[in-house]
């Protein structure tokens, strides 16, 4: 298959690209930084750019270029619109002239998180699924994402297969929002509601370019959770008992660093669909982080040197 992948020097697209090379996929890539995956230089956002990428002719494309959350603190909110809304629509539309008949975009758990939410200010932890709405993102991050798949929408009913994942984090930085619990702590215990691995989230691409239904589809992609609604009050009250009851030898292991357990989780992510809907399987998950400390081995999320 001819697949163009967008985004394709970053974090996500790179190693994604390599392995729908290794696949046996003719890729080509297109970045605004130069990369080993990268053929076209230049923004999504420039019609003309996308237009040169497509003409080298494309059954399918990937489309994970986008403005993300760290951005917000040095990008105008023009830059958000003009790279994650015009680029997703110029995008769109060279895949339709081009007649690509499926789609993938890589969406942002983020655009469902609204203010109050955001504020913690709630007396249990939201369990979030495909279902949840009205959506009502909190900053400009979150209303182009949004934007980015209503969009997908429109071409889904013209035709074109599309899905649209909406990735948790799997960025190897630190979240500068949170200050408490940082590094490979604060990535580990992610692992219980709101992240996966890189790897992840590239196999999680191809199986949606493999299998997503015909039509429109939207997907949470995050680690399978351990944890129940009826377990919502708790986890925000005392997140470190309800993780105990799970995993007993957590405490200790945590311990054994030097590592903190949370005093609260306000979110869970709750990815069945993808799971039931596509039939993927996450390899990495707190159990696998668990089993990994127990062992002294490498964590399953660490960042090669």
């Amino acid at each position: 298959m001819r697949i163009i992948v967008t985004g394709s020097s970053g974090w996500l697209g790179q190693r994604l690209s390599a392995a729908l090379r290794a696949g046996g996929h003719r890729v080509t890539g297109l970045d605004m930084v130069a990369g080993p995956e990268t053929q076209v230089l230049g923004s999504v956002a420039n019609r003309s750019v996308v237009d040169r990428v497509f003409a080298f002719g494309a059954d399918a494309v990937i489309h994970t270029a986008a403005l993300h959350q760290p951005d917000l603190r040095k990008a105008t909110a023009r830059a958000f619109v003009d790279v994650n809304v015009t680029g997703t629509l110029n995008v769109l539309e060279a895949a339709r002239a081009a007649g690509c008949t499926r789609a993938v975009l890589t969406s942002s758990t983020s655009l469902m998180i609204d203010a109050a939410l955001a504020s913690g200010r709630a007396e249990a932890a939201a369990f979030l699924d495909e279902t949840h709405g009205p959506l009502t993102p909190r900053n400009i991050y979150g209303v182009t994402k949004l934007a980015a798949e209503n969009l997908a929408r429109l071409f889904a009913e013209g035709g074109m297969t599309v899905a649209a994942l909406r990735l948790a984090r799997f960025f190897p930085t630190d979240d500068p929002a949170i200050a408490l619990i940082r590094g490979d702590n604060l990535k580990a215990l992610e692992f219980l509601h709101r992240r996966l691995t890189v790897e992840d989230a590239v196999a999680v691409h191809i199986a949606a370019l493999e299998r997503a239904p015909q039509g429109y589809s939207t997907y949470i992609v995050s680690a399978p959770s351990p944890f129940s609604p009826d377990e919502a009050v708790e986890l925000k009250r005392n997140a470190a008992a309800v993780i105990a009851r799970h995993f007993p030898d957590a405490p200790d292991l945590f311990a054994a660093r030097g590592w903190t357990l949370p005093r609260t989780i306000d979110r869970v992510y709750d990815s069945a669909l993808v799971r039931r809907e596509l039939g993927f399987a996450f390899t990495t998950d707190f159990a696998t982080v668990l089993d990994a400390m127990r062992q002294d081995a490498p964590l399953p999320f660490a960042v090669p040197a």
